[in-house]
């Protein structure tokens, strides 16, 4: 029996598949291509290795992409055929019944479950990681935050990946709306490796929910080297530089990253980044046709079965950009077939049928210019949308949509409840101002609407709030 780098007993490993897997974990953490390279070297030494296994796993359901799913299902149940469950340890039994329920499609169960691994130890690191992202993926904001607020104590500062831990506390706090402790501990986590793109992407989920766009930049712009490159996180990334410049209305610059970076993406995350930057661009009215063909042509083999709701919404997304509303109106179509299937304690059942059906329904009525649609399927469920995962910038997409169908929709009320909520939470996002002026010209309110327009100016000249 052996102990992994955080101290913790593993069984079925021989040295050198221990030391693969500590690799693998470090790699995990920083978020880079080569655990997965890690992981396959530490089986290859020892195939039934339990936790080796168990990370395998997790890796193939948490890409969100069903054929790695398929996959990781196929593996885990051999590992399962040839092993002796009651010969594993307590921990090692918790995370095969976790990864089960994961495969099973109960995100929730598997959250709870490596939840209770990490009451018992604090340090587990893939507990805390895969329960991290099984929070992101589900939009559970209080556990995003608490998970690894629960643990932290455990950790001590010249532990080696507290501050991989602290990025991810940082997320949570951000995501449950503690800005200012939030920066802190992102800061704190860069500080520690400034290669914790994690913790780097803390920091500008702060600015971009603040509006400290300008800040966003610069600090996106000051550690160029050690997040643009090396990790399969980087697009992701770029595209938060995005968000910053179209709130500085730098359109150019965005097209400029959108082809250099964004295009040709090759997994789901990377899609549905390129959609969501595209679709914000079609809410301004900014034709990027060729751009959505190309994205749209990419969708059809990935959602080809249901798997994660949030990546049919932008697919969906770019059906419609693309013109394709046909493709559109056929994803709904499967999906909504999936809905009526019983299907116990499979969460994306219920996220597809309570939020992604509604948002999905709502961006083809938009496409189909039919806006008071749009508002009767969005309003009902905007303060819901969390429930199929992502995060808060990720699910302004939909929110923006709400607000632009109720502008032109003539939906006034509505208009002017959407832009106050906004502007009151973001006074500095020239944005908010922007939809100000038009629902001021939509009111014949002519001052107002110019006074609107040249906060935003002013507020795109100097970067939000200083």
């Amino acid at each position: 029996m052996r102990n992994d780098q955080h101290g913790l007993a593993m069984t079925g490993a021989g040295a050198a598949a221990a030391r693969h897997y500590d690799r693998a974990i470090d790699e995990l953490l920083h978020l880079r291509v080569e655990v997965a390279t890690e992981t396959r070297a530490a089986l290859a030494e020892s195939p039934d290795f339990p936790m080796g296994n168990v990370l395998s796993a997790y890796l193939g359901l948490l890409t969100t992409e069903a054929d790695d799913a398929r996959k990781a299902r196929a593996r885990f149940g051999a590992f399962r055929d040839r092993i002796d469950e009651s010969s594993l340890l307590p921990r090692e039994r918790a995370h095969v019944a976790a990864v089960q329920a994961l495969l099973d499609g109960d995100w929730l169960t598997c959250g709870r479950l490596l939840g209770e691994i990490t009451v018992e130890h604090p340090r587990d690191a893939l507990a805390l990681a895969a329960g991290h992202q099984v929070d992101f993926f589900t939009g559970d904001a209080r556990s995003l935050r608490d998970r690894i607020g629960g643990a932290l104590n455990a950790w001590r500062e010249d532990d080696p990946h507290f501050g991989h831990v602290l990025g991810m506390y940082a997320f949570g706090l951000e995501e449950a709306g503690h800005y200012d402790r939030s920066e802190e501990a992102g800061l704190r986590a860069v500080e520690l490796n400034a290669r914790d793109v994690w913790g780097i992407h803390a920091v500008v989920h702060t600015y971009e929910m603040q509006g400290r766009f300008g800040e966003g930049l610069r600090y996106f712009d000051a550690r160029l080297p050690d997040w643009s490159t090396g990790t399969f996180f980087n697009i992701h990334n770029w595209w938060h530089y995005c968000l910053y410049a179209l709130e500085s209305g730098d359109e150019a610059r965005v097209l400029a990253i959108y082809d250099s970076v964004l295009a040709g993406g090759e997994t789901c995350m990377e899609l549905l980044d390129a959609a969501a930057l595209l679709w914000r661009l079609h809410l301004e009215g900014s034709d990027q046709h060729e751009r959505w063909r190309a994205l749209a042509d990419a969708w059809p083999v990935r959602v080809a079965e249901p798997f994660y709701a949030f990546n049919d919404m932008h697919a969906v997304m770019s059906y419609v950009g693309a013109g394709r509303i046909g493709e559109a109106e056929k994803l709904i179509a499967t999906r909504e077939a999936y809905v009526l299937e019983p299907r116990p304690g499979v969460t994306n059942r219920d996220m597809t049928l309570r939020v992604g059906l509604p948002v999905c329904r709502s961006l083809v009525a938009f496409g189909r210019g039919d806006y008071d649609a749009v508002v009767d399927l969005l309003y009902p469920i905007r303060h819901r949308v969390n429930e199929f995962g992502g995060s808060h910038a990720q699910r302004d997409a939909v929110q923006k949509t709400l607000l632009e169908a109720a502008l032109r929709a003539g939906r006034r009320d509505i208009a002017r409840v959407l832009v106050s909520e906004r502007v009151s939470v973001r006074p500095c996002s020239p944005y908010n101002w922007l939809k100000q002026a038009a629902l001021a010209d939509e009111l014949g309110e002519r001052g107002a609407a110019a006074a609107a327009r040249l906060r935003a100016d002013e507020l795109a000249r100097t970067g939000g709030r200083p």
